[in-house]
């Protein structure tokens, strides 16, 4: 066992209330290893009255330092990350553009193996601990980025991109000699759920790009593999651009909207993830609740390509589930900072005419437990709650002579939250702790 005394933030359990952030100046971190040699919180709180009971439990004083809960990206692309800054109309001239050909480099073994290698980096410098992530339609991609994943005991959860029309032929599924491609690609995604689902943090998510690039049979194979596999995530596209969901209408005529269009295939329930969820009505919000679905919500991206304003109030009134995301490299940055603080914009300028103020510690919350929650892993990541893996990131608020200034002044747990969000990057970050394995 160790422990940790410097200040602590963490959320209470969502049974107390979303959001409900709580803070110790002068707290204690216990953690240790659970039944199964995991690093989990043994416990959390003040300091005058927990270290009294672990007498003879190493300390690690951390003066003017805040410790709390490593941050959780929703949706991000790995393959991208070179493509994050490339200038664009819109989302599909972006993708033409810029993103395919980047992608198609990844079919190379070697090239997705260093580019995940900067990839997970580049994820711990800027403090996130959890990621559900896309790769390409390569097998290597995959296998690449589980690899170096399970090197660092990085929890992970990320599948082969499933595309097999309406993209560069090189990037559709076209794997395997006298298969049909649409038939290996399932097969792929059925080998990689057995080599890697559930070896240590990692996780598998079955992965349509959107519906657009799939054909029926590959969106029915999809649905197919999520029911004979529950446990694994879903993850795709929905509702980011007018264009495209035009398109997808126009594709799948029979569907309701474009979101029914992943429901009548059997690609909806809980732990699957759609990321933007933008241009939604009604049935669509009911339908996202009722199925258990969450969103992965992309502020940076949506404010960079002109997509359009994720609506928090109609969420909130529906009551389904929601966290956010970098998208990278429609996102700007990989600084949780950055996300939260767009998240605040989208807010401010996308909800009602007064505009909605998200207060700090539901953007923190969003990033944290909220999107734990959404992802099916309340409990296990995004909080410093007792039995939650030790993930946590280290924050030295006077990490920037404007940090420390502005931090100094802060009267009260909001002001100094969104102080740090508002002139957080990754510098404020001094160091990212991954839960480990005995």
């Amino acid at each position: 066992m160790k422990s940790y005394r410097a200040s602590i933030l963490w959320f209470a359990p969502h049974s107390e209330g979303a959001a409900c952030a709580r803070f110790e100046e002068d707290g204690l971190l216990v953690v240790g290893a659970n039944a199964a040699g995991v690093q989990v919180v043994q416990a959390v709180g003040a300091w005058r009255e927990l270290a009294q009971h672990y007498p003879g439990v190493p300390v690690e004083h951390l003066p003017g330092r805040i410790i709390a809960p490593g941050f959780v990206d929703m949706h991000i692309h790995y393959p991208q990350t070179n493509v994050i800054g490339s200038p664009a109309d819109g989302l599909l001239p972006w993708l033409e553009n810029h993103t395919f050909p980047e992608e198609n480099r990844f079919a190379a073994l070697e090239y997705s193996a260093q580019a995940a290698t900067f990839f997970i980096a580049e994820l711990l410098r800027n403090g996130v601990t959890t990621a559900l992530a896309f790769a390409t339609s390569h097998t290597e991609s995959v296998n690449a980025l589980f690899t170096q994943a399970q090197a660092e005991q990085m929890r992970l959860i990320t599948g082969l991109c499933l595309m097999d029309r309406h993209a560069p032929a090189q990037l559709l599924n076209r794997s395997g000699v006298g298969t049909d491609a649409t038939e290996q690609s399932l097969l792929d995604a059925e080998t990689l759920i057995h080599r890697w689902h559930g070896q240590g943090r990692l996780g598998y998510a079955i992965t349509p790009r959107f519906a657009p690039m799939s054909t029926q049979a590959q969106l029915r194979g999809a649905g197919d593999l999520a029911a004979r596999y529950p446990d694994v995530w879903i993850q795709s596209h929905v509702a980011e651009n007018k264009d495209e969901v035009a398109w997808a209408r126009q594709l799948f005529p029979q569907s309701r909207s474009y979101l029914a269009t992943y429901d009548d295939f059997g690609l909806m329930r809980q732990r699957a993830i759609y990321a933007h969820c933008i241009h939604f009505d009604d049935d669509d919000r009911a339908l996202m609740r009722d199925t258990g679905a969450a969103a992965a919500v992309c502020p940076t991206s949506n404010l960079f390509l002109g997509s359009g304003f994720f609506d928090y109030v109609e969420a909130d009134r529906v009551g389904y589930e929601y966290g956010l995301a970098s998208d990278v490299g429609g996102g700007t940055s990989f600084s949780p900072f950055h996300t939260m603080l767009g998240a605040y914009y989208v807010g401010r300028e996308g909800q009602t005419k007064q505009g909605l103020s998200l207060s700090p510690q539901h953007l923190w919350w969003q990033h944290t437990a909220g999107a734990a929650r959404a992802l099916g892993l309340d409990g296990v990541v995004g909080n410093l709650l007792p039995g939650c893996e030790a993930d946590f990131v280290v924050l030295n608020p006077q990490a920037t002579p404007l940090l420390a200034r502005k931090t100094a002044l802060a009267a009260n747990l909001d002001e100094l939250l969104f102080s740090m969000i508002v002139l957080g990057d990754d510098r404020l970050i001094e160091r990212t702790v991954i839960s480990q394995a005995i």
